[in-house]
């Protein structure tokens, strides 16, 4: 599975529409309540978006399945090897130098860490990994890796620098005209 280097998090069909067409190559659908028909909907809507582009579901292997989507899972989602079952493609969460060398033995296509920085999208987030953690853990990851938590457009070459091949970007899109902000971090990551 090929990351680019922005990798937007988005929850809404009009969000979806923004980032893509400021040239996202890659979206993930994130719904933290209860899944609805109207929720499943907007999931399809933002499925149909994507068409040419990887478009992932959060936590939930069977609307990704559903979809055709890849699935994003996190430590507490259904284990990878069972979602496998499911689904082709599989990201999955990990935190910390021991969650990411347990990660290695799953069947998963991509690591995402976080949170690098201090971030608000969460409301119990993990312990801040920062720049050496990211460093460190990057060397250890056998797969690719999704920096998250914190990044702001001035911070994310030195993700990149510091080992991350794709930056997660939740909050920071929410600043001001969506496409617009998506434009600047895809022109800032080249």
């Amino acid at each position: 599975m090929r990351l680019p280097r922005f990798y937007p998090i988005i929850d809404s069909v009009a969000g979806a529409r923004a980032v893509l067409d400021a040239g996202a190559e890659i979206v993930q659908w994130r719904h933290k309540g209860r899944l609805t028909r109207e929720a499943f909907e907007t999931a399809a809507a933002i499925a149909e978006l994507c068409r040419g582009v990887t478009f992932v579901v959060n936590d939930r292997a069977d609307v990704a399945a559903l979809l055709g989507a890849a699935l994003h899972l996190g430590q507490e989602d259904l284990p990878p090897a069972a979602a496998r079952l499911l689904v082709d493609r599989i990201g999955y969460s990990t935190h910390n130098r021991e969650q990411v060398l347990a990660a290695n033995e799953e069947p998963v296509d991509y690591h995402a860490l976080g949170p690098i920085f201090a971030t608000v999208s969460k409301e119990n987030p993990d312990p801040v990994v920062g720049m050496a953690g990211l460093r460190e853990i990057a060397g250890l990851s056998t797969r690719p890796l999704v920096a998250i938590g914190g990044i702001t457009l001035d911070s994310a070459p030195m993700v990149i620098e510091a080992g991350a091949h794709s930056v997660a970007v939740i909050g920071a899109l929410r600043i001001g005209d969506m496409e617009q902000t998506a434009r600047e971090w895809i022109r800032r990551l080249r």
